[in-house]
């Protein structure tokens, strides 16, 4: 059986492939990718019955749609176009075409990747783990960090900025507070959006534990480090990954990390969304919404390993 013979590229293309070959000195494997694509945008041209050097953004539009709805990824589209507006613009130069019908023309946009959240396993482990031989004031305040963030779903720029007790605005030097007699955090978001979260019975014990530890010195901070001065942001990032090592997970968790986890998992729990958002103080829902992501993962993932019917094989 003999194989039909791809038709020629149109002289203009070939042109154009000589001159990014000999003036761009192009890498053969960045050389044969250019020629791919517009052996696809000849392919393309022909198909609309229009010649290549004819094409406008209307016809660029729809062969991106072509190639997204054929499962082509953001990414693959955007080379290829970048590719198309590199011929065109050429052609212009050469006064083959009076304007590049390629520019404007952008692919898709990738779908924004999902937050990274910790199984429901892996975080009561974090938020259970005790190191033992640390240092006990090391270990009390860590604890409590970790509580406050899962537990709270806080930011760790929230975290950061609490004060041990309400005291004054002109006494405080955070932008929020722990209330453990009414069983509160108080804190400053995004925006400058106040907020009031309840504190759960394993925060508050962590805070019994470390509040007697930590004093009253160094100034009204909640969390301080070892020279009194209060904690930064980067410190409980570090402090987080090293701690999340010693509890023997496999993924470094960082404190927004925590933050997803709390989301999802109360999310996978309650299937109150709204109740979430106001929890996270998402100015908009939709932010939120990324969470019903994670969730649907979850449940599809119980699916598959549980239900006889995900298992079944299709009859040949």
């Amino acid at each position: 059986m003999s194989m039909i013979a791809a038709s020629p590229l149109p002289s203009e293309v070939q042109r154009y492939l000589e001159h990014v070959r000999v003036e761009k000195r192009l890498a053969s494997r960045t050389h044969t990718l250019y020629t791919l694509d517009l052996e696809k945008l000849a392919q393309f041209a022909s198909g609309v019955n229009v010649p290549l050097l004819q094409l406008q953004p209307a016809h660029i539009r729809r062969f991106v749609a072509q190639m997204h709805g054929a499962g082509r990824s953001s990414r693959g589209i955007a080379l290829i176009l970048s590719g198309w507006r590199g011929f065109f613009t050429w052609a212009a130069r050469q006064g083959l075409v009076s304007s590049n019908p390629v520019q404007g023309v952008r692919g898709p946009k990738a779908p924004k990747p999902l937050p990274k959240a910790l199984g429901v396993d892996d975080a009561v482990r974090l938020a259970d783990f005790h190191a033992a031989g640390a240092d006990p004031w090391l270990e009390a305040r860590d604890a409590a960090m970790v509580e406050l963030l899962y537990g709270c779903g806080l930011r760790v720029g929230e975290l950061v900025g609490l004060d041990r007790t309400p005291g004054s605005d002109a006494a405080r030097e955070g932008r929020g507070w722990i209330d453990l007699e009414a069983g509160e955090a108080h804190v400053l978001g995004k925006g400058g959006k106040r907020r009031s979260l309840p504190l759960g019975a394993a925060a508050r014990q962590a805070l019994d534990a470390w509040l007697p530890l930590r004093g009253s010195a160094g100034g009204p901070a909640l969390f301080v480090g070892q020279r009194g001065t209060r904690l930064s942001a980067q410190s409980v990032w570090k402090r987080l990954r090293q701690r999340s090592g010693q509890a023997g997970l496999t993924t470094p968790v960082h404190p927004h990390m925590l933050r997803h986890s709390f989301a999802s998992h109360l999310l996978q729990s309650s299937g109150d969304l709204r109740a979430v958002q106001e929890l996270l103080g998402h100015a908009n829902i939709t932010t939120t919404q990324v969470y019903t992501r994670l969730d649907f993962q979850h449940l599809a993932k119980v699916y598959d390993a549980a239900h006889p019917r995900a298992r079944k094989k299709p009859a040949g």
